[in-house]
């Protein structure tokens, strides 16, 4: 089954406890992001402890409601353009809660190397997302077999990646 629109967006309304996402390109092409982007290329920043959204206020909430947002990139150096204003995204949204772990393979083998993006919620949910090789989202996809392998990705994805905050002071 796709998911699409309200049923893709319900997905983030109701999970219990956790969403969970891995991250695996060097850029996406989303459209809600081209005009940061834009700023991002002509020196403008934000402030990562004043900003606000629409996003960090609902990761605010789900957090004092007890529910986990998560996820980890895989990244190698150097960061690509899209990579770097990213980054400048991440800073707020982990400030507001989104728990952001960076899993950098520049000089190590991917432990993860063949699992492409998805999205867990709850740990018995699997979205896949399916991109086009310049990062454009081509769909979202629930994943309809046993969610044990996801699991076991996460697993391995946290446990071999660091803090965001933690990654950027290096």
């Amino acid at each position: 089954m796709f998911l699409d629109g309200e049923e893709w967006r319900a997905k983030f309304r109701t999970f219990r406890r956790e969403a969970w996402q891995l991250e695996t390109l060097a850029q996406y092409l989303v459209p809600q992001e081209v005009e940061g982007l834009r700023s991002f290329r002509a020196g403008k920043r934000i402030d990562p402890h004043s900003y606000s959204s629409e996003y960090t206020k609902r990761l605010k909430q789900r957090r004092e409601e007890g529910r986990k947002q998560g996820r980890v990139h895989i990244v190698s150096r150097p960061l690509s353009e899209y990579l770097r204003y990213e980054f400048t995204q991440y800073e707020p949204h982990a400030l507001a809660g989104d728990e952001i772990r960076i899993l950098d393979v520049t000089d190590r083998e991917n432990p993860l190397p063949d699992v492409q993006d998805f999205w867990m919620f709850d740990r018995t949910t699997v979205v896949l997302m399916h991109y086009e090789a310049d990062g454009t989202q081509i769909s979202r996809e629930v994943y309809e077999g046993d969610p044990a392998p996801f699991i076991e990705y996460q697993r391995i994805a946290v446990a071999e990646s660091v803090p965001f905050l933690e990654y950027v002071k290096e």
